[in-house]
Order: structure tokens, then sequence, then C-alpha cells
């Protein structure tokens, strides 16, 4: 079943998130499907720790970007969605190529929203799980 409200693809998402830190930490949108977004983060100089492993923070940023634009993409029109709580259980390091993440949504109400993030390695081990609650706001009314 298809959980988007707002227009979504690759392309959008690249642009909306252009000269932020998803930009600057060369995360990279891949697919796009009816109820799931993924994405990716190289493991290079821009994103590890001095132990030369992906830095659990950008892990982070990661599970907090898929999820946040997931949340952002299943509203409708004039609604916003802003973080309440992330966790994430790391489990195994990575210290090259690429760590890619899937976001799938656990729970879509009205006031509240829960995604759901794995990440794993180019060998498709689960490095990282976590999982992002989301407040969801309602449009503000217009005053006369």
């Amino acid at each position: 079943m298809r959980v988007w409200k707002q227009p979504i693809s690759v392309e959008l998402l690249t642009a909306s998130t252009a000269g932020t830190a998803v930009s600057h930490l060369g995360i990279e949108f891949l697919e796009v499907g009816d109820d799931f977004i993924r994405a990716r983060v190289p493991v290079d100089a821009r994103t590890i720790q001095p132990y030369g492993l992906l830095h659990g923070g950008v892990a982070v940023v990661l599970a907090e970007t898929l999820g946040s634009c997931g949340a952002a993409h299943a509203l409708p029109a004039g609604h916003r969605a802003v973080g309440l709580d992330i966790n994430a259980n790391h489990l195994k390091g990575t210290t090259r190529g690429w760590v890619s993440g899937i976001t799938r949504p656990v729970h879509i109400g009205r006031s509240t929203q829960v995604w759901q993030i794995e990440l794993t390695n180019e060998a498709g081990e689960l490095t990282c799980v976590s999982r992002l609650t989301m407040a969801v706001l309602q449009p503000k009314e217009a005053s006369n």
C-alpha cells in the first residue's frame, strides 16, 4: 500500500537536501517505493571517527534523514513533522565502502508517526537498527 500523500522521488529528496548536512556528508538517495525510502552514506574522511569506523552519529544522521523524509511525505499538505525521539543500536562497525539504509513506517497516526530504519554494509550485514518517532504538527489556522 502506498503511504505517500506528497509528491516524492529520488530527485525531489536530493533537491530538498542540497546544501544541508545530508549533502555535506555525501548521503545519496537511491530509491523510493510504495512504503519505503532507501539511501546510503559513504564511509570516508567526512564520516569516520578516529578508529576509522563510520561514526555512530553519522549513522544516526542517515537514519533520521530517512525517517524524517518518510514522515514529511506521508503527511497531508500543510502538515509538518518534527522529531521527538530517535534511538539507534550500533551492531557492527564499517571501515570502508557504503552503508545503506531503508526506512518503513511502523505507525502513521494523526499526531505521531514511528519509522523503523535498518542500516547495512555492502555485504548486506546489519550494522545499525534505529527507530524514529515524529510529532505531527497540524496546519496553523489563518488569522483574520
